[in-house]
């Protein structure tokens, strides 16, 4: 994947383009302030040599100038922080629209692991970077007020400085590059962290009982990509600690040879050195602060490299994608027709890409339709086609013979109610204004769970049930959404068998003469007469289009 040509200043300035009143008037505001500081430093200085002392105008002056400082620094300070929250609102919120707009086959392929740490980890990391953004630049300004104000007093020391900070941004450069890289390693580690805590939290039962692959995980995962990642984010920091302390030096250093000047140049006015120290010792906080904010910034730019691989991952989200429910009506479903679909997946290195078709198949309404085959024949797959969660790469799809495409295909999904095989169980039964039957608990009388959950304020009580159980919970959900076209992914697999015959022979049937149309993928062949049409699949096919006998 090609790396995004911009760097993370240019991303952040996008990110604060609708702010950029907000942003210009907080950082002038923080220039303000410092340079308030700037002059009340050489008024402090004018003050100290003044044969005069402190008269009124001067304390005068001073006083105005503290109330200057704090009230521009108190406000530069709320912009940020005003700016630098939306900025972490706007991105998470871009970030996760991609993600719930991009096609299923690109999150499939782009893993969870990977996925999750560019949503927490490399957003906090832009945080930070955005809240430093303001005092970064309040720090820059500041630095060159008093750089001004140093060549106004003396021009030779002026130069002094400036070989100083030229051989600090050097050694800074210098750090920063060495630094970056640790930084960028850290950071394809913490992906790989992620995935092994993924792996002991979705297998712990497997580790349990396996102590070498227990001990495997812990010692060659987790142990060792933890103490790789502090090793590395040590030696970048420390990186950058070195050449800042080196830095801060180089302050000391021109300081004595202010004072060598001082001592070999007896005529110097004395009021010109003592603001020159004066100044160089107050430069020196927001320039360290500058030099402090460089892992910041190198962290940012990992940050949002991460980030725009993301974006260009998901870049091409499905066309007319409503993420708005209209509450529309679910239209009559009297025909589903699959004419010629074909789909294939990318090749895997070592192994021939998986091809599926070409299928033809018309489902009617009110029909029970199983589709079997052995594990690996396709049957998922074909389902997500149906479901359009797969667009078609040959062939069409068509609604009561009208042909599914790009505008129709997300409310076309919405007449489907789908437990797969790895479904996700939602806590909340409904959403929006969709009404819950006053009668909703019947439901789960009927699946023999009411004595364990129940339906409160939209939600179930619990979900922290066996697998079974939370399947019926699943089917509750299937019952409440009240949609035409029902589909079961190995739905009985984790049932015993008395409730495996009442969803085969009680269940479905109540359904059908709901009118609803009825989709199980099944392995259970005891049962098969109980459907109206019976898909067989082999190695990607379908072989057989049989109605049971």
């Amino acid at each position: 994947m090609s790396q995004p040509p911009r760097g993370a200043i240019h991303e952040l300035l996008t990110l604060l383009r609708p702010f950029r009143l907000v942003v210009i008037v907080s950082i002038l505001l923080g220039m303000v302030g410092g340079l308030s500081v700037t002059v009340l430093l050489a008024t402090i200085n004018s003050a100290l040599h003044s044969e005069a002392g402190l008269t009124q105008g001067v304390v005068a002056l001073f006083a105005g100038l503290c109330l200057l400082a704090l009230l521009s620094s108190i406000c530069s300070d709320i912009g940020t922080n005003f700016v630098g929250q939306h900025i972490i609102a706007t991105l998470r919120k871009q970030l996760g629209e991609k993600v719930l707009s991009a096609p299923i086959e690109q999150i499939e392929r782009y893993r969870s692991h990977r996925l999750i740490p560019v949503l927490t980890h490399d957003v906090d990391t832009i945080s930070d970077f955005a809240f430093a953004f303001a005092p970064l630049a309040i720090s820059l300004t500041v630095t060159l007020g008093c750089m001004g104000y140093l060549a106004m007093l003396s021009w030779p020391m002026f130069l002094i400085m400036v070989v100083a900070i030229i051989i600090g941004t050097g050694i800074q450069y210098f750090a920063q590059g060495r630094g970056i890289q640790g930084f960028m390693a850290a950071r394809d580690a913490e992906d790989e962290l992620q995935k092994h805590y993924n792996a002991i939290a979705e297998g712990a039962k497997e580790l349990r009982i396996h102590r070498p692959r227990r001990q495997r995980m812990f010692v060659a995962g987790i142990k060792t990509t933890a103490e790789f990642i502090c090793r590395t984010q040590i030696r970048s920091i420390n990186t950058f600690v070195i050449a800042k302390t080196f830095g801060s030096m180089l302050f000391f250093v021109v300081i004595g040879l202010a004072l060598a000047l001082q001592t070999y140049w007896p005529s110097a006015d004395k009021t010109v050195m003592s603001g020159f120290v004066l100044v160089l010792l107050y430069m020196k906080g927001p320039l360290e602060h500058l030099v402090g904010t460089l892992p910041i910034v190198s962290r940012a730019q990992i940050a949002f490299r991460r980030i725009a691989e993301l974006s260009e991952q998901f870049s091409s989200p499905e066309p007319h994608l409503l993420l708005d429910d209209h509450g529309q009506k679910a239209p009559a479903v009297t025909r589903l027709e699959l004419k010629d679909v074909s789909y294939a997946f990318p090749a895997v290195p070592g192994s021939e890409a998986f091809r599926l078709g070409p299928v033809n198949l018309t489902i009617e309404q009110g029909e029970i339709i199983f589709i079997v085959g052995e594990n690996g024949c396709g049957k998922t797959t074909l389902i997500k086609l149906l479901l359009g969660l797969y667009p078609p790469q040959h062939g069409e799809i068509r609604l009561n013979g009208q042909p599914v495409n790009a505008e129709n295909r997300d409310d076309y999904r919405q007449l489907f109610t789908t437990i797969f095989a790895d479904y996700y169980l939602f806590d909340d039964v409904v959403q929006g204004d969709t009404h819950i039957p006053d009668d909703a608990n019947k439901y789960l009388q009927r699946l023999e769970i009411a004595h364990k959950v129940s339906v409160q304020d939209g939600s179930f009580t619990t979900t922290d049930l066996s697998t079974g159980q939370r399947k019926r919970l699943a089917l509750v959900n299937a019952w409440l959404e009240e949609r035409p076209v029902l589909v079961f992914d190995e739905w009985a697999a984790d049932q015993d068998p008395t409730f495996r015959r009442i969803f085969y022979t009680e269940l479905l049937p109540d359904l059908k003469r709901l009118g609803k149309t009825i989709i199980v993928i099944s392995h259970d062949d005891r049962y098969f007469d109980v459907a109206d049409q019976l898909v067989r699949m082999e190695a990607g096919r379908v072989m057989t289009e049989l109605a049971p006998a």
